[in-house]
């Protein structure tokens, strides 16, 4: 049974580990993530910052994501809750870990801990096959910018509360 729970500055090593092993075909296309070549002070930065989100299994981090907050040190573009550094076990792949961890974070965390109507992430505009997925999820294409990294970032966002988007959220 997986587990989800915040991440703490001991779980820094472990994280670090499953995030370069997940962004290993990142690297290997030459995009430029930050995640994809963290080191630990990096990550322990990561997990101070942002809200670091792990899914555990048997007592090991399977998958994570981080939420960047409208109010922290490095905002999404739409003033909402912004996902980054997603990565899942690469030696778990189609087992559905990595659908888990987004909708829970997207459900539990952002729309019914945080209360917004929304969340937004950014892609590569270069990457084979994420925007497609992050479609399929229901996310739409609101933007992008050349951010100096080597590629053109998209932004995406997905409505999570249509009654508080109209209420004014963003």
């Amino acid at each position: 049974m997986a587990e989800f729970r915040l991440a703490t500055l001991k779980d820094a090593p472990e994280l670090l580990d499953l995030t370069l092993r997940a962004y290993k075909p990142i690297r290997e296309l030459g995009i430029n993530f930050a995640a994809a070549t963290a080191d630990l002070a990096l990550m322990e930065k990561n997990i101070r910052n942002h809200m670091c989100l792990v899914m555990e299994e048997d007592g090991r981090i399977v998958s994570t994501i981080s939420i960047r907050m409208p109010w922290g040190p490095q905002p999404g573009p739409f003033g909402l809750p912004h996902f980054w550094w997603f990565a899942s076990d690469p030696d778990a792949k189609r087992k559905g870990i990595g659908r888990d961890m987004i909708t829970w974070a997207e459900e539990t965390m952002v729309r019914d801990t945080l209360k917004a109507p929304a969340v937004s992430l950014g892609t590569a505009d270069r990457h084979p096959w994420l925007i497609d997925m992050y479609k399929r999820r229901g996310y739409t294409v609101e933007g992008s910018k050349d951010l100096g990294r080597g590629h053109i970032t998209i932004f995406m966002k997905k409505i999570l509360n249509p009654d508080l988007l109209a209420q004014g959220g963003h």
